[in-house]
């Protein structure tokens, strides 16, 4: 196949991929018919040389099983009105043969078809039929070329007395092979045209699917894409109409956290099976569907989009979107930051102000008195929340908590059972998990009547449990399990990030240290999450 399209280019014929293989599969569909002609047409000329022989050989065996034959051999002479001659000639022209000699012990003819050759010797040698033994022969004689057969002549006793040759015209074995030809060439013809059909068929539908691109472009966009999926930036999965995979780009194979050595054995397994099952899976397997769809895979946030293929099957895109949502977090933090200096700017300059009244008045007393207690009401905010939590960075995000939240008017206390030592194992993760639960309180409890947050923080054994309780309208009971799904949110996205990776990331931290984050409900109708980390202390 590949000799043929080479040679195609080489003699200057089309250059399209369908035109190149129609021309091919017509030559290999002609080249089969003509060798098929080939090979049933040898063993026909066989077959039909073998036939002829055998009939020959079969009249000469009748005509020398008949008694009276051997009889008039003995008694008659050799001449053109012996009773030898008439019996040949008769056998002739009932059995259609060419000839039928009947031969003495001398070689000499005792009949012929051209009676001026009778009484002459045979031009080929009789021995063989003298000897006993029955021949089967093409031979070249004096009407030409004939199949002959040859039988030995017996007397009433058994005594060789003579030989019978009957010859069958070539001419006319090759009349039959001649006239077999066109039936033949028919079916040949028939054959080659059904090939021609079934290549035209299968061109036009290589066509479509090619684009009708040349083989050197088809190489070419294969090259072109195993560099391309290999160097983009971006993950990417092919999936067949069964949900299996195709191909996992380099990149894919990062952000899924697929092993170096599962690279070859990648295609052809379910989707499933390889990344397993959860929303990443639903959502690149189709069964989650939508637009820039986030989704949360080990550590990483990832933004999905997925392109159905002609075939059934689909192209799915991975962006890592986890630096984004980590700066788009601290851009939060550092808006609520500033929300607080400016609000404890607005407040100290308020204070300022009643203090310098107070020492214009002359209330010198009641000016001391005024600063003792606004210091104290901070210092005493920190000294409870240090004196509960003693890790300095729970500590310190509980503090700047406190502040925000006094600015938005929602008190943030922590419950009387709150007690935490210093011994966590992953105080950045326990910070990540209070620090959404509290932003999310703070979010509910804000348009309540009588809005507050209580964290509840404390140590059972090695086991650290943190409760976070809002006085917000609470999360229906048949939603408690949704809330925790990536991209789900009540609240409008914001320009820099998407909403609802929270409690996604929440629940994804806790099961990583093999706890546990859960929903439920207070007493007065708000919202209460509980996080368990198990040997979470050391």
């Amino acid at each position: 196949m590949r000799f043929l399209l080479m040679s195609a280019r080489r003699l200057g014929l089309p250059r399209r991929a369908v035109s190149q293989i129609l021309l091919t599969q017509l030559a290999i569909a002609g080249g089969v018919v003509a060798l098929a002609t080939g090979l049933f047409l040898a063993p026909l000329s066989a077959q039909l040389d073998d036939q002829a022989m055998r009939r020959a050989l079969a009249i000469a065996q009748s005509a020398a099983a008949d008694p009276s034959l051997a009889a008039d051999l003995l008694d008659s002479r050799a001449t053109t009105d012996s009773p030898v001659q008439s019996a040949a000639e008769r056998v002739r022209r009932a059995t259609g043969a060419e000839y039928v000699v009947v031969i003495d012990l001398n070689g000499i003819r005792r009949s012929h078809p051209s009676p001026g050759r009778i009484g002459l010797p045979v031009s080929t040698d009789p021995s063989a039929a003298l000897a006993g033994r029955e021949v089967m022969e093409i031979d070249e004689g004096t009407l030409g070329r004939s199949a002959r057969g040859k039988v030995p002549l017996l007397a009433a006793d058994g005594e060789i007395v003579g030989a019978v040759s009957v010859g069958i015209a070539y001419d006319s074995v090759r009349d039959r092979l001649l006239g077999a030809i066109p039936g033949l060439l028919a079916y040949a013809g028939g054959a080659l045209a059904a090939g021609a059909l079934a290549a035209y068929l299968l061109s036009r539908r290589i066509h479509r699917q090619t684009r009708d691109l040349a083989f050197s472009d088809i190489a070419g966009l294969l090259a072109e894409r195993e560099a391309m999926l290999h160097s983009i930036r971006e993950g990417v999965i092919a999936l067949n109409r069964e949900g299996r995979i195709r191909l996992v780009n380099d990149e894919a194979h990062r952000l899924l956290g697929l092993t170096a050595d599962s690279a070859g054995s990648l295609a052809g397994r379910p989707l499933d099976e390889v990344i397993g099952a959860g929303r990443t899976a639903d959502v690149l397997s189709g069964r989650v569907r939508g637009r820039d769809l986030v989704t949360v895979q080990g550590q990483r946030v990832l933004v999905a989009n997925r392109m159905p293929t002609e075939d059934g099957g689909a192209v799915a895109t991975l962006r890592d979107r986890t630096e984004l949502e980590r700066l788009g977090r601290e851009l939060d933090s550092t808006r609520g930051l500033i929300d607080a200096l400016r609000a404890q700017d607005h407040e100290h300059a308020n204070r300022l102000h009643t203090l310098l009244g107070l020492l214009e008045l002359g209330l010198h007393e009641e000016a001391v008195e005024f600063v003792t207690e606004v210091v104290g009401v901070h210092r005493t905010t920190a000294e409870q929340v240090t004196e509960k939590v003693h890790d300095p960075l729970l500590a310190a995000l509980l503090v700047g908590k406190a502040t925000v939240a006094a600015e938005r008017g929602v008190p943030l206390r922590l419950a009387p059972a709150t007690l935490l030592p210093d011994r966590l194992v992953d105080p950045g993760g326990l910070v990540t998990i209070l620090g959404n639960l509290v932003d999310n309180a703070l979010d509910a409890a804000a348009g309540s009547t009588a809005p507050l947050v209580e964290v509840e923080l404390r140590a059972e054994g090695r086991t650290a449990v943190l409760l976070v309780r809002d006085s917000g309208p609470g999360v229906p009971a048949a939603r408690r399990e949704e809330i925790f799904t990536e991209g789900w949110s009540t609240k409008q996205p914001k320009a820099h990030r998407e909403r609802g990776l929270g409690l996604a990331l929440v629940r994804r931290l806790a099961e990583r240290q093999g706890g546990s984050a859960r929903a439920g409900g207070t007493a007065d109708g708000g919202a209460e999450f509980s996080v368990v980390l198990p040997e979470a202390l050391r």
